[in-house]
């Protein structure tokens, strides 16, 4: 007898069908946690109070109504008025200096003297071989008047009268050039040559002494070529003048005239040279010094004139905040007429007598609030539109 037993079915096959259901529910679930712990970490309460901002502390200055002057600030190079590197004409020994090393001397002044004494020589022999041809020669212009000699006789004697003159006058020179002078007044360098040297005269001739003229000087510079128009309407009318700063112990600047305006404008940098004259009395400059030099070229009148560093850059331009009586800050479209490190000339939207903030824009806001502090002590000795504080007659509209 055969016994068939029917096997059950396999557990693992029953449970297989409900697990991807299970996956999907517990998939759910932690998405849903992670979507409510974004929520809770990304958004305020609606019991959290909104923290307000204060007015903002700035400072002000009240804007001017002035001529404004239109300078430049440059620096410029003190150079020699003339400069002379003394050499020897002749050749010969040299024997002695005349002058100390950094001497002042003046124009004919013996600088040097070389041996003298072969020179001395050759003119004395040249002046032998003239008189001997002068008497020559007027002999011969005697007998031609009589018919005593020909003509040709006469000619060969006067010529050689005019070439023993020229060698005697070169002769001359020669012994006059064994004493070296200056040829300008100014002041003398190093000597470069020690007495006891053989000088020569060839075309590599070492130079004796350098000697340049600082009485007067000149002061070199560079304005831009934009400048131009400015300059040569001032040097057509009041004409143009250069101040010059020493930053001496004094703090002295000088003035000068300015009496050269170059005549191309250099392509390399696109500046204009202009050199300025001054007598150096005092021998302050000296050449290759370096000096900062102010030039005024116009003037602005009736301008509106702010501190610097109220004005500031925008997205649209230019503008400066204007603190109304309601103590709101106001923005006011400008455009810079001209500016130095200190003011500005500007025009638009600003008025004489109208606040303008210099300090804490960073803080401000359009049409927001501020509170006008007190300036630092730092700040109130500066130039330019005057600064007001909390307390001053200006901040309370007085």
């Amino acid at each position: 007898m055969n016994l068939q037993i029917k096997p059950e079915p396999a557990e693992t096959e029953t449970r297989a069908e409900p697990r991807p259901v299970r996956r999907y529910l517990i998939g759910g679930a932690a998405l849903i946690l992670v979507l409510a712990g974004f929520y809770f970490f990304t958004h305020d309460g609606p019991e959290k109070p909104v923290r307000r901002v204060g007015p903002a502390p700035v400072h002000v200055a009240v804007a001017q109504k002035r001529d404004m002057p239109i300078v430049e600030h440059t620096i410029g190079t003190v150079i020699a008025n003339a400069s002379v590197s003394v050499t020897a004409r002749v050749q010969g020994q040299l024997l002695r200096a005349a002058f100390t090393e950094g001497q002042m001397v003046k124009k004919g002044d013996l600088l040097f003297q070389i041996d003298p004494a072969p020179y001395q020589a050759a003119y004395n022999s040249a002046m032998a071989t003239l008189t001997n041809a002068q008497g020559n020669a007027t002999r011969a212009a005697s007998l031609l008047k009589q018919n005593a000699i020909a003509a040709q006789a006469n000619d060969n004697a006067q010529s050689a009268y005019l070439e023993a003159k020229a060698n005697a006058e070169a002769a001359r020179l020669n012994l006059a050039y064994t004493q070296i002078r200056s040829p300008i007044d100014g002041k003398t360098g190093a000597i470069l040559v020690q007495p006891g040297n053989l000088v020569s005269v060839n075309g590599s001739s070492q130079p004796l002494v350098n000697i340049t003229q600082i009485k007067p000087i000149k002061v070199s510079f560079a304005l831009p070529q934009s400048d131009l128009p400015r300059i040569q309407k001032r040097a057509r009318g009041k004409g143009l003048t250069a101040v010059i700063n020493l930053h001496s112990a004094g703090g002295r600047d000088l003035e000068a005239p300015i009496e050269f305006i170059g005549n191309a404008v250099n392509p390399t940098n696109g500046t204009i040279e202009l050199r300025a004259i001054l007598p150096n009395a005092d021998m302050a400059l000296v050449p290759g010094q370096l000096v900062d030099v102010t030039v005024r070229l116009d003037d602005i009148p009736g301008a509106i004139v702010v501190p610097r560093e109220a004005v500031n850059e925008g997205q649209d331009g230019q503008f400066v905040y204007v603190v109304t009586p309601e103590s709101r800050a106001k923005v006011a479209p400008v455009s810079i007429l001209f500016a130095d490190s200190g003011d500005a000339a500007i025009e638009g939207a600003v008025q004489a007598g109208d606040k303008v903030i210099i300090d804490g824009q960073l803080r401000v806001v359009a049409d927001g609030e501020v509170s006008i502090s007190k300036p630092h002590a730092a700040g109130a000795g500066k130039k330019g539109a005057p600064r007001v504080g909390a307390n001053s007659s200006a901040a309370n509209g007085t």
